[in-house]
């Protein structure tokens, strides 16, 4: 351990020592990164006082991967996803897509909210999110909070929020894109967008479709996304956007090693939004309206429909010097109905085997609803022009669980235009979801809601005139009631329960720096010390990244070390591989002004290696494609 430990210093140390040795000296250029999720009005990066990580467009661009989540598993400090195979995620038994955000996620993942331009994803009945329904093409970038967003957005936020910002149209014409790509088990990855806007009118549309055979028997999938959105401004004060996306997808368990393969699935999964958005000089905020459906159809016989419909109101107000209040009030009511297409398991010949697992639950065929309602204040204040203060509270008023207080509170001190230290305390709260509760075992309907004390500090810095800004951070997240399943004992079946007090420590540590033009590198570590591992869990999770262009050539080298992970094994949580790393190599070629072609090739190492335990992950694979572009005027 110890080894592994000094040879992830040293390389972190030798990527950022050039920097280093410039001194605060020649830091005279902060880059102002401006950032809506961590306040609901758009605020200074370096003001709010908890960690907050942006991934660019730019950065988006540069990958082959038409999913959002691998994206993030590498450019975010603290966060880590599963998977399982050469894409595709799935849901059910054998799923991947697990998002973990210093140590908490839930099982499938609860207690990291993703949202869409602010709007919450997860399902209205099962509680988590459809991780292979959030694709690159449709997001401008993303910004992450790692660390309770409960005081913002409420329920599911307990571990971290990823907001995904979708893409719109800002300059007068037309901007098409599309991509081809093939690769290594019949790996294909179709799409196309287009973008136009004609004075205050825009519109953005996009089409996704992946298929794969999968490196294992029964591990194929496919999806189609199609997404929509448009707006109109009537004023420099005033607009309105509203969207539509629908995406299906078939995809299947191929089981665990030595094992039998699982269910299908078929699923389609679709959402609406419509916000009000009003902008001056003194006030910022919206009005935000939503609605998430979806239908389930697994091959074991389970049907089930979701909803989820809410309402999102808050104002920002800058009515004193440095001084910013913002107030707002949410609602969202979730739900849905489930049940067995088939009441009883038959062989060939008609017989009965069994009662199917559902039948063990009394709210089959039953619609099931929750609600939350909150209202919350958050107060920003600028003291001396260097140091601010933020504080707020929360309201949380749940149909099921009561009421809640969540409180906040943080501090930033910028001691030079390039240095910036910061502090937080902040709550994180999420009662039961209604699968966790009432659904086919494990299910149990005495359970307590989730509740979390996290304490950060960090410090953030410009170093060489901004060609080089670090980040590091150290986390204490201090809790109770963490709801896990556990295993049958006596069998069967197993159950969720309240697994009582949680203490999870670490440091983040990242990296980006441009020492000449045309050359960008980047580095991010995570170490997390936990009391009692939770799954999907790497103790340390380090990651490298080198991008380098050459006139029309670019090359991008990407190295990603895990060691000690921990996921669940069927007898608890256990490290299930001491360490793997994974090498990936992607060339591209700017063949003329309109297209781009590259190949990829991850895995050079061939590691064999499992993130789910008993699903082993595909050896070296190579994929090739081409990038078109046409903007008009």
């Amino acid at each position: 351990m110890f080894k592994k430990t000094s040879t992830t210093t040293l390389i972190l140390l030798s990527l950022c020592q050039m920097g280093w040795s410039q001194g605060l000296t020649e830091d005279t250029l902060a880059i102002e990164e401006v950032v809506i999720t961590g306040s609901k009005v758009e605020v200074s990066r370096k003001n709010i006082p908890f960690s907050v990580s942006l991934v660019s467009r730019e950065e988006l661009g540069q990958t082959t991967e038409s999913a959002l989540l691998p994206v993030l598993s590498e450019q975010i400090p603290g966060l880590f996803v599963t998977e399982r195979g050469v894409t595709g995620f799935g849901v059910a038994g054998g799923a991947a897509g697990q998002i973990n955000m210093r140590g908490l996620g839930g099982n499938p993942t609860t207690q990291v909210l993703i949202l869409i331009d602010g709007h919450p994803q997860f399902m209205g009945l099962m509680g988590h999110h459809l991780p292979d329904a959030y694709v690159t093409s449709d997001a401008e970038r993303i910004e992450v909070i790692r660390g309770p967003g409960s005081i913002l957005y409420g329920s599911n936020a307990f571990g971290g929020v990823i907001n995904i910002i979708t893409k719109k149209q800002k300059k007068d014409g037309i901007e098409a894109n599309a991509r081809l790509q093939y690769g290594s088990y019949n790996t294909q990855k179709y799409m196309a967008s287009l973008g136009y806007k004609k004075k205050k009118f825009n519109v953005f549309t996009s089409f996704n479709h992946d298929r794969t055979d999968g490196h294992r028997d029964s591990a194929d999938f496919k999806i189609t996304n199609g997404y929509v959105k448009t707006g109109y401004q009537f004023n420099k004060h005033l607009k309105i956007f509203a969207d539509f996306s629908l995406a299906g997808y078939e995809t299947a368990d191929p089981g665990p090693v030595n094992g039998v393969a699982g269910d299908r699935i078929d699923i389609l999964r679709g959402k609406t939004a419509i916000s009000f958005e009003n902008n001056h000089e003194r006030l910022e905020g919206a009005l935000k309206m939503y609605y998430n459906f979806g239908e389930h159809r697994i091959s074991d016989g389970w049907v089930s429909n979701d909803h989820m419909a809410g309402a999102m109101l808050y104002q920002g107000m800058k009515l004193l010097p440095g001084n910013t209040i913002t107030l707002g009030l949410d609602h969202m009511k979730y739900g849905g109905k489930g049940s067995p297409i088939s009441t009883v398991l038959r062989d060939d010949e008609g017989n009965v085997i069994m009662p199917p697992r559902f039948e063990l639950s009394p709210y089959n065929n039953t619609l099931m609803n929750m609600s939350n309602t909150a209202v919350y204040t958050s107060v920003q204040q600028i003291l001396f022009r260097d140091l601010v203060l933020n504080a707020g509270l929360r309201y949380e008023m749940n149909t099921t669980y009561g009421n809640e207080w969540i409180p906040q509170t943080g501090l930033s001190w910028h001691l030079s235009s390039g240095t910036t230290l910061k502090g937080s305390v902040s709550k994180g709260y999420r009662p039961p979801s209604i699968r966790e509760l009432y659904l086919f075992p494990p299910a149990n309907e005495i359970l307590y809601p989730e509740r979390m004390v996290n304490y950060e500090v960090g410090w953030t810095q410009h170093w060489m005139k901004g060609k080089m800004n670090t980040e590091l951070v150290g986390f204490i997240s201090d809790g109770k009631n963490i709801i896990v399943m556990v295993p049958p004992f006596p069998p069967p079946p197993p159950q969720y329960k309240n697994t009582g007090s949680f203490n999870n420590k670490g440091v983040e540590f990242s990296c980006n720096y441009r020492p000449a033009d045309g050359l960008k590198l980047h580095a991010n570590y995570t170490y997390i010390n936990m009391v009692k591992p939770l799954p999907a869990t790497p103790e340390h999770n380090l990651f490298l990244s080198g991008n380098y262009r050459y006139q029309k050539l670019k090359f991008t080298l990407k190295l990603q070390n895990i060691f000690n992970l921990y996921n669940e094994t069927g007898q608890g949580v256990e490290v299930i591989e001491d360490s793997y790393h994974i090498m990936g190599l992607r060339v591209g070629y700017q063949a003329t002004k309109f297209m781009n072609v590259y190949v990829y090739a991850n895995n050079l190492f061939n590691q064999q290696y499992q993130i789910n335990h008993g699903y082993p992950m595909p050896g070296t694979t190579v994929f090739a494609g081409l990038n078109l572009k046409l903007v008009k005027d």
